[in-house]
């Protein structure tokens, strides 16, 4: 599902229109962006938390010449799916 099928399955579920629907996911989006660039996890109960995953340095190899590279540290965003997500899915 892309961003104007999710905002048109809102709007439906609401009885907003397609733009305020669209207005109030990437306003959603914004606000979960946000905490993530300053190290906050955001937590919504029963469907899941968005944290901050840090991964180390490492070796790489360049699959052209086989040569070994170095693959420096990142901080990532992590999903980790809530009880009724999961169950929803099951």
């Amino acid at each position: 599902m892309r961003k104007p099928e999710l905002a048109a399955a809102v709007a439906d579920q609401t009885g907003l229109t397609r733009e305020k629907a669209s207005e109030v996911i990437t306003a959603f989006t914004d606000q979960i962006s946000a905490a993530a660039s300053k190290g906050e996890d955001t937590t919504l109960i029963g469907f899941g938390t968005f944290n901050i995953r840090a991964r180390e340095a490492r070796d790489g190899r360049n699959p052209q010449t086989g040569a070994t590279i170095r693959i420096a540290a990142s901080k990532t965003v992590g999903f980790k799916a809530g009880k009724a997500l999961k169950d929803a899915v099951s």
